[in-house]
């Protein structure tokens, strides 16, 4: 069985930086691509980013590049989204999720099938 958990959420104040990891279980974690998306109040989830296998290749929306940094561990089964210069607009439960296929990356979310249950980033001004 397949289990992600995030952790580092929390709340900052604009400017401010948080850094989220996710560790994944039930996989063979080197073998897929990542990624972190969020979803804020009343709106549809977005990727933020998307990091393949090796993580050699990343992917941002244009919204957090240059503030937001995807990494991966794969001898810890891990990967991590450090948030900088944060703004409001950037509050939302944030979700890491796995790709459905190895050795493949997309940024939608539906080709992702295993997710964790999400950690609340709040971004006060």
């Amino acid at each position: 069985q397949v289990q992600l958990v995030e952790s580092g959420g929390g709340l900052v104040q604009a400017g401010g930086s948080l850094r989220l990891s996710c560790a994944v279980s039930g996989r063979i974690f080197r073998q897929y691509a990542m990624g972190w998306f969020r979803q804020a109040p009343g709106k549809s989830r977005e990727s933020v980013a998307t990091i393949s296998w090796s993580g050699g290749t990343t992917f941002y929306a244009d919204s957090v590049k240059g503030r937001f940094t995807i990494s991966r561990d794969n001898a810890k089964n891990s990967v991590y989204l450090q948030m900088n210069s944060l703004k409001p607009e950037d509050t939302a439960v944030y979700y890491c999720a796995v790709h459905s296929t190895p050795w493949s990356i997309t940024g939608s979310a539906a080709e992702y099938d295993y997710w964790g249950p999400g950690t609340q980033v709040t971004v006060s001004s």
